[in-house]
C-alpha cells in the first residue's frame, strides 16, 4: 500500500462532491467537475439564468457559502480536569467559534446527529456578531477584529443603523446552518428559537438549506405571562422553527407527548367496561366529502330517533355503526337517549398526546422561570439573563429523539440543552449524548468571565444536583453515571503553509528548512492525538487504549463502534525495530507515526500490511 502524508485538508464540499460524483460520474475528470457535461446530464432541470425565480438574496451570500466550504484552521484540544468523570464520557462541551467547530466535527459526526437545537442571537441591535476569519488564536483574533478591548470586554454589536443589518445576521447564520445540516441523520431534525425580527428571513434561508418540503412547523412559545406596559404591544411569545433533513423519515420517528394529569382526567368508566377507562368522541363530521351511506337515521336504545345536524353527517356508515354497537364501543349516555359518541379506551390510545403548536407557559416554563431556576442552581448568583426553560428543551428532546441519540447545540449559551438532556435521561433511563458548543464571549463577571465558563459550570452543577436527587421530586429512574469532557478550539498542531511571493531564494530555502516537520513548535502528544482522531473520522469519545505488549514504544489503539477499522498511533520520536516487528495490523487499519521516526525499511514493512500515514 502507498504511504500517505497526514495533513488537515477536509472541507465541507468534499462529501458533497463525492455524492455528486456517485450520481453523475461522467461529469468528473481528474477529480474536477466538467461543467458542460454536468449541464447536459441535468438537462431541462437546470434553471435558466435569465429567468427570474423566487428566493432569498442579500449582500454577502456568496461569501457566506464560501466560508462554509473553507477548511478549518483549528483543532480541538482536551481540557483535562474541566469536566466531570472524563475518562468514559460521551458528552462533550466545546469552547470556541461554532463555525470552526462544526467544520472540525464533519468527518467524525456527519450523518450521526439526531437532534439540533439552537438559540442564536435574535439580532435586536445589541447582539454579538460572529465574523469568520479564524486564522490566529481566538483572543488575538477577537481583539484584532474589534470585538473586544484589551481587557477582553465585548465591543461588537450589529447596529440597526447599519445598512446591512439583516445581511450581517444572515451572513453569520447561513454557513453555520449549511455545516449543521450535514451532521444530521437522515431522520434528524433542527429546532431554532427566534423572534419576529429575523423569523421570516430565517425561514426562507432554511427553505433553501433544508428544502421547503422539509419544513415541519413553526411553534409559538409563550415566553412571558406578564404585560410589558412600556411598549406599544406587549410581546409575550417567541417562535421555534422546526425543519427535518427528510420530513417523512422524521415524522415516522416523532414521539408523542406523555399524558398529562388533565388529559388522564378525561378518562373514566361509567359503564364498567372490562377494557378499562375511556373517553368519548363525537360521531359527527363535516358533510363536504361525505358519501350517501353516511346520511341515515339512528334509533337510540331509549327509542329516540336522531339525524345528523344540517351540514353534517355521521363519521361512519350504518353498517360500521352496528358493528361498533355490538362491540360496546358506542355511548348513548346513561339514559340511552343521547347523541351517540365513540368510546376511545385509554389502554388503546396511541401511547400519548399529539404535540400541538402553541406551547403555553404553564406547560414548558417562561424566560423568568428559567432565570429563577438558573439562579437557584448557581446559589443565588445571576449569571445569565435570557436562558430557555429546561422544560421547554426537554419537550423538544422528547419529541425528537430516542434513548441513544446525539443532541447538538452550537449556540449553547448557559447550556440549558445539556441540562435538559441529562435530566430527561435520568427520568426515562436514556443514554442520549450531548455536544455543546459556545464561544467564550466576555460577561464582565469576575467569577464567570465568559459565557463558556457559565455553560461548563452549569453542566457540572446539573450533574451534581441530579446525582443527589435520585428518588426525589424528579422521579429519577436511571442509575447511570453521568459525566462530560471539555475541549477548546485552538490552532492546528500542523503548520499552515503560506505561499512565497518574494525574490530572495535564501528566504525560500529557510522556509523549506523550517518545514522539515509539519508540526508546530511545542506540540503536545495528547493534543495531536485529538486532532488525529478528528482527521481520521473517529469521534472524540472513541476508546483510546495504550497497548501493553509494546515495551519499546508508546502505541495507542483507537476504536469506535461507528468506524469499521482500528486506528493505531505512535508519536514517539523513534519507532524501534522491535515495535515494527511486533505490529500486526489488518489492511483496513490505519497506523499514524512521525515520518522522521521510521526508517525506510520500517516504512516498507508497515505499508505492506496496513494503511500507513506519516506526519
Amino acid at each position: 500500500m502507498p504511504i500517505s502524508k497526514l495533513r488537515p485538508s477536509f472541507t465541507l464540499t468534499e462529501d458533497r462532491l463525492k455524492e455528486l460524483q456517485a450520481v453523475v460520474p461522467e461529469a468528473f475528470a481528474d477529480g474536477r467537475i466538467n461543467w458542460d457535461t454536468l449541464k447536459e446530464a441535468l438537462g431541462e432541470t437546470l434553471e435558466d439564468e435569465a429567468q427570474e425565480h423566487f428566493g432569498l438574496f442579500w449582500p454577502g451570500k456568496r461569501e457566506a457559502r464560501r466560508l462554509a466550504a473553507m477548511p478549518s484552521k483549528g483543532t480541538l484540544i482536551p481540557q483535562p480536569g474541566a469536566g466531570v468523570d472524563e475518562e468514559n464520557t460521551h458528552n462533550l462541551f466545546i469552547e470556541g467559534d461554532n463555525l470552526e467547530v462544526l467544520k472540525l466535527l464533519q468527518k467524525s459526526y456527519a450523518g450521526r446527529v439526531k437532534l439540533i437545537y439552537i438559540d442564536p442571537p435574535y439580532n435586536t441591535g445589541n447582539d454579538f456578531v460572529y465574523p469568520d476569519d479564524y486564522s490566529e488564536p481566538l483572543d488575538a483574533y477577537l481583539e484584532r477584529t474589534g470585538q473586544v478591548d484589551e481587557a477582553g470586554q465585548l465591543l461588537t454589536t450589529n447596529s440597526k443603523a447599519d445598512g446591512r443589518f439583516h445581511s450581517n445576521w444572515l451572513n453569520m447564520m447561513y454557513p453555520r446552518l449549511l455545516a449543521a445540516r450535514s451532521l444530521l441523520r437522515d431522520d434528524g431534525v433542527i429546532w431554532i428559537s427566534i423572534d419576529d425580527g429575523e423569523s421570516a428571513n430565517l425561514q426562507l434561508a432554511c427553505n433553501e438549506i433544508f428544502g421547503e418540503g422539509n419544513f415541519i412547523i413553526k411553534f409559538v412559545w409563550e415566553k412571558r405571562t406578564t404585560r410589558e406596559n412600556r411598549r406599544v404591544f406587549s410581546v409575550n411569545h417567541d417562535y421555534i422553527l422546526c425543519y427535518a433533513k427528510d420530513k417523512e423519515l422524521f415524522e415516522a420517528s416523532r414521539n408523542m407527548l406523555p399524558f398529562t394529569e388533565e388529559a388522564l382526567d378525561r378518562y373514566s368508566n361509567p359503564d364498567n367496561d372490562s377494557r378499562g377507562d375511556w373517553q368519548s368522541v363525537s360521531l359527527n363530521a363535516q358533510a363536504g366529502h361525505a358519501t350517501r351511506s353516511q346520511f341515515y337515521e339512528i334509533k337510540t336504545p331509549g327509542g329516540k330517533r336522531l339525524n345528523p345536524p344540517p351540514g353534517r353527517c355521521w363519521s361512519v356508515t350504518k353498517e360500521r355503526l352496528q358493528e361498533l354497537i355490538i362491540d360496546n364501543r358506542i355511548w348513548f349516555g346513561a339514559e340511552g337517549n343521547n347523541v351517540p359518541r365513540l368510546k376511545v379506551f385509554l389502554s388503546e390510545a396511541n401511547q400519548g398526546l399529539t404535540p400541538h403548536t402553541l406551547w403555553k407557559a404553564e406547560e414548558v416554563g417562561t424566560t423568568d422561570s428559567a432565570k429563577k431556576a438558573l439562579n437557584d442552581l448557581f446559589d443565588g448568583d445571576s449569571v445569565f439573563d435570557t436562558p430557555k426553560p429546561v422544560e421547554l428543551i426537554k419537550r423538544i428532546i422528547h419529541i425528537s429523539s430516542s434513548h441513544n441519540d446525539i443532541v447538538l447545540d452550537f449556540f449553547a449559551g448557559s447550556c440549558t440543552t445539556a441540562h435538559a438532556t441529562l435530566e430527561l435521561n435520568q427520568e426515562d433511563d436514556g443514554a442520549r449524548q450531548f455536544i455543546m458548543v459556545q464561544l467564550p464571549e466576555s460577561t464582565g463577571n469576575k467569577k464567570y468571565p465568559t459565557i463558556a465558563d457559565i455553560g461548563r459550570k452549569r453542566i457540572s452543577l446539573a450533574i451534581k444536583k441530579l446525582n443527589h436527587s435520585k428518588g426525589g421530586q424528579l422521579k429519577l429512574t436511571s442509575t447511570k453515571k453521568i459525566e462530560f469532557s471539555s475541549y477548546t478550539l485552538e490552532h492546528s498542531n500542523f503548520k499552515e503553509w503560506r505561499d512565497f511571493s518574494g525574490k530572495d531564494t535564501s528566504q525560500l530555502e529557510l522556509r523549506f528548512g523550517k518545514s522539515e516537520t509539519p508540526l508546530v513548535e511545542g506540540w503536545k502528544p495528547q493534543n495531536l492525538l485529538a486532532e488525529i482522531l478528528l482527521l481520521q473520522g473517529f469521534p472524540l469519545d472513541s476508546k483510546v487504549s495504550t497497548l501493553s505488549e509494546f515495551k519499546a514504544n508508546d502505541v495507542q489503539q483507537v476504536t469506535s463502534e461507528f468506524v469499521g477499522h482500528h486506528l493505531y498511533i505512535c508519536l514517539d520520536k523513534k519507532v524501534k525495530a522491535e515495535t515494527v516487528a511486533k505490529i500486526n495490523l489488518r489492511p483496513e487499519d490505519i497506523l499514524v507515526c512521525l515520518d522522521s521516526a521510521l526508517s525506510d525499511e520500517a516504512k516498507v514493512k508497515l505499508a505492506d500490511q496496513c494503511n500507513l500515514k506519516v506526519i
